[in-house]
């Protein structure tokens, strides 16, 4: 029996979260948590409230995947982990199937990894980040809490994306780089920073 999941968001990043989730088929969808109460639903599943139902579906759910979007700040996700881990929501790692991620690589909990992203060898993704699809993140590669790799971009082996930052689409960071924390990296850029010593 799978275990039961609240979703949390309904914007476009959501859709692609469901995908990933259905296709990964570990979790049963039981509804999603809207910035607004609706009838429509999503997908076909329910509209079960919005943040502020949060408390109470806890006492209903134990797991929920926080799938709001990030681009300009990832404050919004993180608020929504610290107050889901504070209610005690286990936050699972998702991952689709047609993605690749080596047995030697490390993914913190609340992190999606979406369709055909590749996470190489010794490489260590942190929590509620989002690995966009296509994108890849190389060996030995250190991406931080709440980052957003976004789609096709190229993090290159030994790079560290510190925390709170986002990859633009088709951007790439050298190898051995790193940025600073809360940084943004413009789509289709060449980030070539301060080298480690």
């Amino acid at each position: 029996m799978k275990n039961k999941l609240l979703v949390i968001g309904a914007g476009g990043h959501c859709k692609s979260c469901i995908d990933v989730i259905e296709q990964e088929g570990k979790y049963e969808i039981s509804g999603v948590v809207a910035k607004e109460k609706s009838n429509a639903g999503l997908f076909g599943y329910p509209i079960l409230g919005n943040d502020n139902d949060i408390s109470e579906l806890r006492s209903i759910y134990d797991y929920a995947f926080i799938a709001v979007g990030q681009i300009k700040s990832p404050a919004i996700r993180i608020r929504l982990y610290d107050f889901l881990t504070s209610l005690g929501f286990a936050l699972p790692t998702v991952i689709s199937p047609r993605a690749y991620v080596s047995s030697y690589a490390k993914i913190g909990e609340g992190t999606i990894i979406m369709h055909d992203a590749l996470v190489n060898a010794g490489a260590e993704v942190g929590r509620n980040c989002i690995i966009n699809t296509k994108a890849l993140v190389e060996h030995d590669a250190v991406v931080g809490d709440y980052c957003h790799i976004s789609t096709g971009s190229l993090v290159n082996g030994g790079a560290i994306v510190k925390q709170n930052s986002f990859v633009g689409s088709n951007a790439v960071l050298m190898g051995n780089v790193t940025t600073n924390e809360n940084d943004f990296i413009k789509a289709g850029s060449l980030f070539n920073g301060h080298r480690k010593s």
